[in-house]
């Protein structure tokens, strides 16, 4: 039996153009880059040159180092805007190859507008720049949005006023040792998002590996989920396998419903990029 499969929606502003040969060609707005991706194994669609052609921004590789931008056009901006319904995102190129937006979230960002109601608490763990607490806000809903690094904490609140937006609880903080603060306060949300990285450096420089922590995740988020909340997860570590995820569900919340699946994007050119295993426990509702 094949394993289920969740695929995120298009969105006007995104489209996974190509993929393939360890590389994606993605179109932000009227903006096209061309970034690493080692999912992407398979061939691509179409060769490299024409990808060139049509790319603003190249992410290149540097052995030993995180690599840089190459323009590949005159006109070629390093920060622009993007559009999720009335939300504005500024993204853009930094330091790594990341450019402010993963994406294939937008299946998360669908499920928060579907689900979530002004009468909730919503919180954002690892929230990078705050696409998601935005869509929850833009819902009336009580958002905290935690992250343990300033400067992307800073691009979220600009995130938040590009979107006429007000209100987000910002908190600068390792995400697990919040979770479990609040879990010591009796604080509970009703729905909780997560999309911790596989690996990288707390706000102290501490060093943070997913396979090492993410039995305390499990944790921590059942004592400050309400009973009749919701809580999402997304991992993109190849030490976290599919099993682990559902047991670990299975023994810290036993009895509530669970959805596993594995997240990817669809490309124009008819591939299918894996972008990690997405897991939904409970059933949001208020009471």
């Amino acid at each position: 039996m094949a394993a289920p499969r969740t695929t995120a929606p298009s969105w006007p502003d995104y489209q996974l153009l190509d993929a393939g040969g360890g590389k994606k060609l993605e179109r932000w707005g009227k903006i096209i880059t061309i970034r690493p991706e080692v999912q992407a194994y398979f061939h691509s669609g179409k060769p490299f040159t024409e990808w060139r052609e049509l790319a603003h921004w190249e992410f290149i590789d540097v052995p030993g180092k995180s690599g840089r931008w190459k323009a590949l056009k005159a006109e070629a901006p390093a920060m622009w805007q993007v559009s999720f319904g009335r939300l504005k995102f500024n993204i853009g190129t930094s330091t790594f190859k990341h450019v402010g937006l993963f994406p294939e979230q937008a299946a998360n960002w669908e499920h928060i507008d579907q689900h979530l109601q002004a009468e909730h608490k919503f919180l954002n763990l690892f929230a990078y720049t705050g696409a998601a607490s935005c869509v929850a806000r833009l819902k009336g809903a009580d958002t905290f949005h935690v992250d343990a690094s300033k400067s992307i904490l800073n691009w979220g609140r600009e995130n938040m006023d590009a979107s006429r937006l007000l209100n987000i609880h910002w908190v600068l903080e390792d995400a697990l040792k919040f979770a479990e603060r609040e879990a010591r306060r009796g604080n509970k949300y009703d729905y909780i998002i997560m999309d911790p990285p596989a690996w990288g450096n707390g706000p102290k420089g501490e060093k943070w590996k997913l396979e090492d922590k993410i039995d305390q995740l499990f944790a921590a988020t059942a004592q400050i989920l309400n009973p009749s909340g919701l809580l999402t997860l997304n991992t993109y570590s190849p030490s976290i396998e599919a099993s682990m995820l559902s047991e670990l569900a299975a023994i810290y919340f036993e009895g509530r419903p669970v959805e596993q699946s594995g997240l990817f994007i669809e490309s124009q050119t008819g591939k299918a990029l894996y972008c990690g295993e997405l897991l939904r426990i409970g059933a949001l509702s208020l009471q």
